[in-house]
């Protein structure tokens, strides 16, 4: 039951990002540049938390580290690519590639800070 416990906020997560693709027409009110620099920093960092998120559960579960990576990344970047294509389906949404592209530049970035943070301590 912990085990199953630790996927709780991964799966909360993918809600939160689902419920924001699911906006139509999402816009900040910012000018069209800052609007779009903002929501391209928007995903990176939804999906940096979705990759934490997704290692940690891995990792805990008991899996290797090197396992939990990729199985994170490759869970965190199967979401993005589905997330992409939901946005497809909402008016005033689009799904693009070099959306996911950054989706999965977040991915990596979460992956990469909480191995870096969770890492064993090496003496030089």
């Amino acid at each position: 039951m912990k085990k199953l416990r630790n996927w709780i906020p991964v799966v909360l997560w993918m809600a939160v990002i689902f419920t924001l693709s699911s906006i139509p027409d999402l816009k900040s009110g910012l000018q069209p540049l800052w609007d779009l620099i903002l929501r391209k920093i928007a995903h990176v960092v939804e999906f940096a938390v979705l990759g934490w998120l997704t290692f940690r559960a891995f990792e805990v579960s008991g899996l290797p580290r090197t396992r939990a990576v990729v199985l994170a990344a490759v869970l965190s970047a199967g979401y993005a690519g589905t997330d992409e294509w939901h946005q497809t389906l909402v008016a005033g949404r689009h799904g693009a590639p070099i959306d996911a592209a950054i989706d999965l530049v977040g991915v990596l970035s979460g992956l990469a800070i909480r191995r870096r943070m969770t890492a064993p301590s090496s003496k030089l």
